[in-house]
């Protein structure tokens, strides 16, 4: 299988689970990227302090579709029906908010 690593730095890494070699990095946030999530069908989403999350495409590498929030993501799941939920900054209140697509 293969492990994803988000990254200060803006990118994301795909990595072997079987011999820990980097397969690919992926780039196009330009804030750290604090949370992935894996759908069932394997896509890669992304959230970050870029206002951003990203679905990125598998045989690319590339975002697929980017999905603007109103602040930082922090963190994301996907449900077993598909459903992505984005949990999100609450602009220095105690609670923040849950995007749902």
């Amino acid at each position: 299988g293969t492990v994803y690593s988000g990254s200060g730095d803006t990118t994301i890494r795909s990595w072997s689970g079987e011999d820990g070699i980097l397969l690919r990095t992926l780039q196009g946030h330009t804030f750290c990227v604090r949370c992935l999530a894996i759908g069932a069908d394997g896509t890669l989403f992304s959230g970050s302090h870029d206002v951003e999350v990203r679905v990125w495409c598998g045989r690319t590498g590339a975002a697929c579709n980017i999905l603007p929030v109103d602040s930082a993501v922090w963190a994301l799941a996907v449900d077993p029906n598909g459903k992505l939920y984005a949990g999100l900054d609450g602009h220095g209140t105690i609670g923040g908010t849950i995007t749902v697509w």
